[in-house]
């Protein structure tokens, strides 16, 4: 593998899932990045599985195995996210932007467990280990015993009508 690999693992294009959009497994060799590119209303939630990637923009971050960053493109931005020494795997989703004509603005939640604040009340993040406390949602096992669990509102947002 020389660049990004990504399987898509939801798309369902007819609005079903509410905000969220699609949700893609990214496997990235070490040093690899996406290519600088743009955004624009948009958030995007990325579970780090395994590895890091350094996110490029703005004042930049670290994101870690086990970290949730979350990017709000907002009225756009350009961006590349690189992996690590150790490559990574990035468990990206892609969400209608909660706030329209928003700032873009990037944050990393470090090491949560449990619902994780998204600051939106369209989509809820749960992350945790496989067993019986797994919430009710759209439940991903990527592997690892990691679960990802999102609770969406399919009703459109006010500023979207």
């Amino acid at each position: 593998m020389t660049g990004p690999e990504g399987t898509t693992l939801l798309e369902p294009g007819d609005g079903s899932l509410g905000p969220l959009l699609r949700v893609t497994d990214d496997r990235l060799p070490p040093g690899a990045g996406y290519g600088v590119h743009a955004h624009r209303a948009v958030d995007v939630v990325a579970v780090v599985l395994a590895g890091s990637v350094a996110h490029r923009w703005g004042g930049g971050a670290v994101v870690d195995a086990g970290d949730v960053g979350v990017l709000r493109a907002g009225t756009g931005l350009e961006h590349d996210e690189v992996a690590g020494p150790d490559g990574a795997r990035v468990l990206q989703s892609y969400l209608r932007p909660a706030e329209a004509g928003a700032a873009p603005a990037h944050e990393v939640v470090h090491t949560p467990r449990g619902w994780v604040d998204l600051g939106r009340p369209d989509a809820r993040l749960w992350l945790g280990e496989d067993g019986p406390d797994v919430p009710d949602g759209v439940v991903l096992r990527p592997g690892g015993g990691v679960v990802v669990v999102w609770q969406v509102d399919a009703a459109r947002p006010a500023w979207a009508d």
